[in-house]
């Protein structure tokens, strides 16, 4: 009996043993951190790098990439509570702040789009598209075409949306239609532009110039990492992990060409396109601190508001504090 008794104690001591030697990973298994975006969205890019390099891991997170078919999907999804995070643009953060949800925001990119001519159009400024057809991503309410709208009126006291035939819809579509001459010029998403840029099409004024003309000091952030306030706070280890994973796959991004041959598969087109979506994404990264660039969302929202009105910003008069986080 006693020699059973040993036998069990001594087990019983390699046993302990065992459990406090465990790496830590093993003994408390990482956050998962539900991230939602676009099937074909160029924030994919990233997430891929993050989850190839197992950035995620090295920042003691585990990060589930959820993918949808649509904006309005992903943003119902955040909501509801089933994804943690997704990627929009502040003014969707201080709409839905305004009427009390606790969304805030953590800068993702500077990228923005532009109006896009063939090579060869006459067109080289803001006042020679008076009369022209243009087509336009994202809606009536997108802010790339509110901003220019504005520096138009501020700069040749012209009302692009009164003087010219406005054609709206989906970036691939207005991207075939400019190329089959349908249109004189089309404002587009970036990575959009970048895909007729590579074929020989120019820019004519992008959204930091708009923006730099109504007051903006540096790059405007375009799109950011979206989650509830409350669930970051709980969960300020992943959140903080999250970000940190993302500024390594930033870096890996900027740095090296051989991450962007990995990524070849999910950037389609060709080489000449993958080229310019490469280098306008290197543009994109943020660089300046998120106080400089929420004091720009600031002053540029009262701007967005006078033009697209309370169905663009919902009731507030100026951005709602604690849309940027981390910034109060």
């Amino acid at each position: 009996m006693g020699g059973g008794i040993g036998r069990s104690f001594r087990i019983g001591l390699l046993l302990l043993a065992a459990f406090f030697t465990q790496p830590v990973g093993q003994a408390a298994a990482a956050e998962v951190v539900r991230v939602g975006v676009l099937k074909f969205g160029t924030v994919s890019w990233e997430l891929d790098t993050i989850k190839r390099h197992k950035l995620d891991e090295k920042h003691g997170i585990t990060v589930d990439v959820q993918e949808f078919a649509g904006e309005d999907a992903t943003n119902v999804a955040l909501m509801a509570g089933a994804v943690d995070v997704i990627v929009s643009d502040w003014l969707w953060v201080s709409r839905q702040r305004a009427t009390g949800a606790d969304l805030t925001f953590v800068p993702y990119s500077t990228a923005v789009g532009a109006i896009m001519v063939p090579d060869q159009s006459p067109i080289r400024t803001l006042g020679d598209l008076s009369g022209k057809k243009i087509g336009v991503a994202g809606g009536p309410l997108d802010k790339n075409w509110l901003l220019i709208q504005a520096m138009a009126k501020k700069d040749y006291s012209r009302d692009l949306a009164e003087t010219n035939t406005i054609v709206y819809g989906a970036p691939p579509l207005l991207t075939e239609k400019v190329q089959q001459g349908e249109l004189d010029a089309v404002l587009n998403f970036w990575n959009y532009c970048a895909r007729l840029e590579a074929k020989g099409y120019r820019r004519v004024i992008g959204g930091h110039e708009a923006a730099a003309a109504l007051g903006a000091s540096g790059p405007i952030v375009a799109l950011g990492y979206i989650f509830h306030e409350s669930w970051a706070k709980a969960h300020r280890a992943a959140i903080d992990g999250f970000v940190e994973a993302s500024a390594d796959a930033k870096a890996l991004l900027e740095s090296s060409d051989d991450e962007w041959t990995a990524l070849a598969p999910m950037l389609r087109g060709d080489e000449a396109e993958q080229k310019v979506m490469r280098d306008r994404y290197r543009e994109g990264i943020p660089k300046r601190p998120p106080e400089d660039a929420e004091k720009d969302a600031e002053a540029l929202y009262s701007v967005l508001a006078t033009i697209g009105g309370e169905e663009l910003v919902g009731p507030s008069k100026e951005l709602v504090p604690g849309t940027f986080w981390g910034t109060e």
